[in-house]
Order: C-alpha cells, then sequence, then structure tokens
C-alpha cells in the first residue's frame, strides 16, 4: 500500500495544486504490530511505548532528511494548500482520545520538513540560520523530555551550571573581568538589545523603573539612545519599548564601508546635546544584518568612555568570530564594550534561539529588572539560587536553550566552530571574487564575514530599472525553488544578497546560483 503522505507532498517535495485532493485514502486509527497494548489510549499517550516507536521512525526521516544534498533552496507553498493538507492529517475523533497512528505522525513529520527553508541544503543561502549540527537536535529532543524551565537553578541544575561553564569559556575570548562579568540566556537577539538597553537606562536613569517619564520631566533633556544607521531595527523598537521613543533614536553617520564613522559620531553626539538630547547609550554592531559591516569597536569604545556612554555591542551574527584568532579582530575593543548579544544559534550552528547576553558588571546587568517576586526570588540568596537568573531576564520560562551548545563545546570543543566559521568566511570572499570578475554583477562591498550583497547589471539596463530587476530576480529565484536569496535596499536601491551559513554549499553551487540569476534577469527582461 502506498504511504498516505506520498501523495501528501509529491516526489519534488511540495504539496500538490490546490485542485489537488491531499490524500488517496483518509487515516484509519491503528497501532503499529509490534507495540504492546498499553490499557486506555489517554494513559497510553503517556507511556514510553508510544514515544519509543515515534521516536524511532522519527529518527530514520531525521536522519534521511540531513543526509539529503540535492539544492532545494525554498519551495513556498499556498498557505490556503498547506492549511487542507494539515488538516487533513488531523484525527476526527472529538469524542474521545484517538489511538496512535504512526503513519499520520509519519505524514506530519514529513510535511514539516518538506515546507519552509531548506536549511541543510546547500540552496538556502538567504537568512542568517542554516542547520544546526546534528547532536545539537539530540540535546534538543532529550530537552524536551526532561522539560526543564532554565532560569532557576532548582528546575534546571545542568543548564545553570552549564551556563555557567559557557559564560567562563566564552568570556575568555571577550576579555573581561571574570569575577565582575555575567551572562544570562534569552529567546532571541531582539530580546537581548531590551534586555541591555534597559540597563543602560536604568544606570542613566535610576528612578526610571518605579516612576517612568516623571523620573525625568524637570530635567529638560530627553534621554536618547545612539544607533549606526544600519542598526537591527530590533534597537529602534526596544527604544519605543522602554519609553525613550523612536523620534529620541540618533542615528549615526557610516563610512564608505557601512560602518559608524567615530569621527563623524563625535560632531553628531555632540549637535545631539545642542538640541537637548541626553544620550545614555551607543549602540554599535558586530556584523549588521544587512551588509555583515563591523563597527570600530576599539574607537567607539574610548568615544563612549570619553561621554560618559554605555556601550551596547549587538553581536548577534558576528560575536561567533571571536573563536577564530584569523578573525577575531573584526571585534578588535570588545573589551571596552558594557554589555555584548552574541546568538549562538547563527554562526555557532544550534537550534534556535540560543541567545546570550554578556554584561560587563554584573551589578549594572542586574539593574535591568527591579522587582520582587517571593515566589521566585529569595531575599536570603544561598549556594543554589546563586545561579539563578530569573531577575536577570525578561523570561520566567525559557527553554533550557545553552544545552546544545554546551554539550557540543563538551564533545568536539571550540575547534568545531572556529574551522566553520573561517570556511564560511572565505566561501564568502570566494564569491565576492567570483561577482567582481563578472561584467554583469556589481560587489556592493568587500564581505567581512559571510554576508555579501550584490546587483545584476547587465549591459543597456536602465539606471531607473535597476531597482526593480533586483527585486524581481530575487523573486523568480525564490519560485524556482532551487536557491534562496534575500534582498536589501543599499543606499536606496534593492541589491541581492547571500548568507552562506551552510556547511555544503561550495563556489560551484555560487556559480550555479549566478547563472540562474543571469536566466532570471533575462526572463524579467524579456517580460518588460
Amino acid at each position: 500500500m502506498v504511504e498516505p503522505h506520498a501523495a501528501a507532498v509529491g516526489a519534488a517535495g511540495r504539496i500538490p495544486s490546490q485542485q489537488s485532493e491531499p490524500y488517496a485514502e483518509p487515516y484509519t486509527e491503528s497501532r503499529d504490530a509490534d507495540e504492546p497494548a498499553q490499557g486506555p489510549p489517554e494513559a497510553a499517550a503517556f507511556g514510553p511505548a508510544h514515544f519509543r516507536t515515534a521516536a524511532e521512525r522519527t529518527l530514520g526521516q531525521l536522519a534521511r532528511h540531513i543526509g539529503d544534498h540535492s539544492v532545494r533552496g525554498l519551495g513556498l507553498t499556498d498557505p490556503r494548500v498547506l492549511a487542507k493538507t494539515a488538516r487533513s492529517l488531523m484525527t476526527r475523533e472529538r469524542e474521545r482520545v484517538a489511538g496512535f497512528d504512526g503513519d499520520r505522525l509519519a505524514a506530519i513529520v514529513d510535511l514539516y520538513l518538506e515546507t519552509g527553508i531548506q536549511v541543510h541544503s546547500p540552496g538556502a543561502m538567504g537568512r542568517q540560520f542554516t542547520g544546526s549540527v546534528p547532536l545539537a537536535a539530540v540535546v534538543e529532543f532529550a530537552g524536551s523530555v526532561a522539560n526543564q524551565p532554565s532560569s532557576f537553578y532548582e528546575a534546571a541544575q545542568l543548564p545553570k551550571v552549564a551556563e555557567q561553564i559557557m559564560a567562563a569559556e566564552l568570556n575568555a575570548y571577550i576579555g573581561w573581568d571574570p569575577g565582575r562579568f555575567c551572562m544570562t540566556t534569552t529567546s532571541g537577539g531582539s530580546l537581548a538589545n531590551l534586555t541591555a538597553l534597559l540597563a543602560a537606562r536604568n544606570r542613566a536613569f535610576p528612578g526610571f523603573w518605579a516612576d517612568g517619564a516623571a523620573a525625568f520631566g524637570g530635567r529638560g533633556a530627553r534621554p536618547a539612545i545612539a544607533i549606526g544607521a544600519d542598526a537591527h531595527y530590533s534597537v529602534a523598537r526596544a527604544a519605543g519599548v522602554i519609553g525613550v521613543g523612536e523620534s529620541q533614536i540618533v542615528r549615526l553617520p557610516l563610512n564608505a564601508a557601512k560602518q559608524i564613522d567615530p569621527d563623524a559620531a563625535r560632531t553628531t553626539l555632540d549637535a545631539a546635546k545642542a538640541r537637548g538630547l541626553d544620550v545614555f547609550c551607543l549602540v554599535a554592531s558586530a556584523g549588521t544584518t544587512a551588509l555583515g559591516a563591523f563597527d570600530p569597536l576599539d574607537e567607539l569604545g574610548d568615544l563612549a568612555r570619553e561621554m560618559g556612554l554605555w556601550l551596547h555591542v549587538d553581536g548577534a551574527h558576528g560575536a561567533s568570530l571571536l573563536l577564530s584568532g584569523r578573525l577575531r579582530h573584526r571585534l578588535r575593543g570588545i573589551e571596552k564594550a558594557d554589555s555584548l548579544t552574541w546568538d549562538a544559534h547563527k554562526m555557532m550552528f544550534v537550534p534556535a534561539p540560543c541567545t546570550l547576553l554578556f554584561h560587563r558588571d554584573k551589578d549594572a546587568g542586574a539593574g535591568a529588572f527591579r522587582q520582587q517576586a517571593s515566589y521566585v526570588f529569595d531575599d536570603e540568596p544561598d549556594l543554589y539560587t546563586a545561579l539563578d537568573s530569573g531577575d536577570r531576564n525578561l523570561e520566567c520560562t525559557k527553554r533550557p536553550m545553552i544545552m546544545p551548545l554546551w554539550v557540543l563545546w563538551a564533545v568536539y570543543g571550540p575547534a568545531l566552530f572556529a574551522e566553520r566559521i573561517e570556511q564560511l568566511c572565505r566561501l564568502t570572499e570566494r564569491a565576492y571574487q567570483l561577482v567582481r570578475a563578472a561584467p554583469d554583477f556589481e560587489a556592493l562591498h568587500h564581505p567581512e564575514a559571510n554576508i555579501l550583497c550584490f546587483r545584476h547589471r547587465p549591459p543597456g539596463l536602465p539606471e531607473h530599472h535597476v531597482h526593480r530587476h533586483q527585486i524581481a530576480i530575487r523573486d523568480r529565484i525564490k519560485a524556482r525553488g532551487d536557491f534562496f536569496i534575500s534582498k536589501v535596499d543599499v543606499d536606496g536601491t534593492a541589491a541581492l544578497r547571500v548568507v552562506l551559513m551552510n556547511h555544503r554549499t561550495t563556489a560551484d553551487h555560487f556559480r550555479t546560483l549566478l547563472a540562474e540569476i543571469r536566466t532570471a534577469g533575462q526572463g524579467v527582461e524579456r517580460a518588460c
């Protein structure tokens, strides 16, 4: 008999057209032949037999998925078709607990794997995440069973110890005083940036947490934050959340490499003060989202110290370069920062989210949140509660996200990350050279890490068509599905953007992408 899910997904790994029925035949409730009976279904659902049967079958599916080396970037599916397919996989039973159906689960897993960005494929070049190291997925699997929320030691003892270990290991690359710094995990870089800005605000305006805007109402100067013009949108969003307001964001000029210009920054900050703005925090980037640019942290650190500013470094993408002896110079001066956001789910290849928020001064970091809650916070800390971090981050319940990272570090050591990062950066340099050598392409910057932006500019393309040309190419590449790339506006004009994150991607794959872009560009020109 044909597996039901084969009709659902199709030979190319995509859901059939909307006219197609998702399944040739409906599911029937069944029990695997080799599975022992466990009494009523509600009891079996919580028992080990169903778990083992489902896990073993799913493990085979996942191993085949990881082992698939075909070039498949993204196959977009009409959400209405996907919803119809997903609904067809649901039991129709509503009055009692349905029996376990291994085929149903297998079809759901296949559908999950075949939709969305194919992160394990060499054709996935569009976003700042990729397939995780497989061992990390095994640890995530164990974490789902253990189910230990990790803000408090009593609930997640090994994860809290692992946080302390990884904090010390990674701080060795940052260079802060081992007795003064602290690190906590957050669910994503946006939340880490928000938390760091809260700490900076509360240091500058101690009464803000309790009294809000009234804490500085009589001072005249308005609290403000200074950021690079290419800073991640989460920083501007955080300014609104913490009560600073987007209109109090001072955008610092960039140089030709799209980095904050320290000399121009000083002039801009002086002008902001003259306008009645009280800038309390300067946010620099170590790997901007758009181009992967690294701001000059050494000079900005000196400027921040001179002007009494908190220096926060958004290193969500690029902080991992600290692990490479060849690349860590990109973050020269990081030890002068007051806080650092570091996404391990980017270039440390663990499941998302896994963000590490570092503070140079643990007391200043603890100032982000000032609350009492006797049901979780102890007035008299002891050996165990000293490892709690609920008072230093917004989340009370969060996954033990440190575990996959710590296990990879414990099993393979730091060279696993350093070598992979260096390989990806070498590949990006090679891609840059290929773009420069092609007369119908334009490289927009020299990549500092693994992000490259460029444009397709065939001879005779009118200047006023360049913007739409890139967008149309990106849409055609995405619709074809072999490669997934993104786009970004650079100086107001769209550009094609690749993020080389996948360890399987080679220079030959990038050459194939350039050829596909040319073909797509010709199609766009004919359509015009």
